[in-house]
C-alpha cells in the first residue's frame, strides 16, 4: 500500500481554500444575475427626467408644411405687335420679370404669326417664358385699328385659352409692354387669394397731369373707386388692365367665382371700348366683397400707364437699320 500510495502524481487530500471558494462563489452568483439586469434598467430610465431643451438642431424644429410651402407662379400675359419701339418695350419688360423670384412664367402673345425677331429675343431674355401667338384679319385695316385701340384683347384671350387648355396654376397677370412696374408689385402679387385690385397711375390725354384709376380700400377691403371721369356713370368696376389679378383656377373652377353659370371667362369683343375690363371681371367676382386690396390700404403706386405713343417712328425690317449709318461728326 505504501508504495501505490507514493506512485500517485497528486496527494488525495490536499488542503481547503476558503478564499479562492469565496470569489468562485461571488462570480456564479453576480453571472446568474445579468438575465434580469436589462429589464431593471429600462424600467429605471422610463423614470428618468426628461432634459429641458430640444436636443435637435432648428431646422428640425420647423414644420413641414411650411417647409413645403412654395410660392405660387406668377403667369405674367403680355401682348405684343410689330412697331419701331417692340424691341424697347420688350426688353425692359424682360429686364424686370428678370429680377423677380422664381417661379414666373411669360407668356408673350404676337398680333398675327410670331415673327423670328421676337423669337430670338425672347430666347436670350433670361425668363422663362412661351411665345404664342395670335392669328387673326391682319389684312383687315379697320380690324387691326379697331384692335389697337382696344390693346390686344384677342391676344389676352389667346393666353388665356393657353392658360385653360394646359391647366397652368398660379395667378394671372396682364402686363403690358408700355408701361412701367415695380418690384414690389410682383411681390404684393403672390400673396393674392382669388381676386386682386390695387390703383394705376396714368398720364393725362396732354401729358401734363397724372390720374389714378383703381380702388380706395380699408385695409384689404375694397370701399370704392377711383375713377378718370371717362365712363363714370356706367362702368361697374373701375380697374385699369394692368390693376388686377386672379387665380387661373377661376376660368375652369366654377365653384371660385361668382358666375357658376358661364363656362368660357373671357375678353368679349362686343362691347364698348373702355368697358372690357369691368364685363371681364364681372365674369370672376360678384362684388368688392369678394376683391382685395393690394397693399393694405391699396396707399401705394405700383405700376404705370404711360401711354407713349410711337406711330410717327420709322419701324425698320428686323430691327436692323442698313441706311443712313455713315459718320456725321467724325472723332
Amino acid at each position: 500500500m505504501a508504495a501505490a500510495a507514493a506512485a500517485l502524481p497528486f496527494s488525495p487530500r490536499r488542503p481547503f481554500s476558503s478564499p479562492c471558494f469565496l470569489l468562485c462563489f461571488l462570480l456564479g452568483f453576480v453571472a446568474g444575475l445579468f438575465p434580469f439586469a436589462h429589464r431593471h434598467l429600462l424600467l429605471d430610465l422610463r423614470h428618468l427626467p426628461l432634459p429641458d431643451h430640444d436636443p435637435r438642431p432648428a431646422l428640425a424644429r420647423v414644420p413641414a408644411a411650411a417647409a413645403e410651402r412654395e410660392p405660387p407662379t406668377l403667369i405674367v400675359v403680355t401682348p405684343t405687335r410689330a412697331r419701331p419701339l417692340q424691341a424697347y418695350r420688350l426688353h425692359r419688360l424682360a429686364h424686370t420679370l428678370r429680377l423677380v423670384p422664381a417661379p414666373l412664367l411669360w407668356l408673350v402673345v404676337e398680333r398675327g404669326a410670331a415673327t423670328h425677331e421676337t423669337a430670338a429675343l425672347l430666347r436670350g431674355c433670361g425668363v422663362m417664358y412661351r411665345h404664342l401667338a395670335s392669328p387673326g384679319d391682319d389684312d383687315d385695316a379697320r380690324r387691326r385699328a379697331v384692335e389697337r385701340r382696344r390693346g390686344g384683347l384677342r391676344q389676352r384671350n389667346a393666353a388665356l385659352d393657353h392658360i385653360e387648355r394646359h391647366r397652368i396654376h398660379g395667378l394671372v397677370y396682364f402686363a403690358d409692354e408700355d408701361n412701367v412696374y415695380s418690384l414690389d408689385l410682383f411681390q404684393q402679387l403672390r400673396a393674392i387669394r382669388s381676386f386682386g385690385t390695387w390703383p394705376v397711375a396714368m398720364l393725362g390725354v396732354g401729358k401734363s397731369k397724372t390720374l389714378l384709376e383703381g380702388p380706395v380700400c380699408d385695409d384689404s377691403r375694397v370701399v370704392g373707386w377711383h375713377t378718370n371721369g371717362r365712363h363714370s356713370r356706367s362702368r361697374r368696376f373701375h380697374v385699369n388692365t394692368s390693376g388686377f389679378a386672379f387665380n387661373s383656377t377661376m376660368l375652369w373652377d366654377a365653384d371660385k367665382r361668382a358666375h357658376q353659370a358661364w363656362n368660357y371667362i373671357r375678353l368679349l369683343d362686343t362691347v364698348r371700348e373702355g368697358f372690357q375690363e369691368t364685363t371681364f371681371i364681372e365674369q370672376l367676382v360678384e362684388d368688392e366683397t369678394h376683391m382685395e386690396g393690394v397693399p393694405a390700404d391699396c396707399s401705394k403706386i405700383m405700376n404705370f400707364n404711360l401711354r407713349l405713343e410711337d406711330k410717327h417712328l420709322v419701324y425698320p425690317k428686323g430691327w436692323q437699320m442698313t441706311q443712313n449709318l455713315d459718320v456725321i461728326i467724325p472723332l
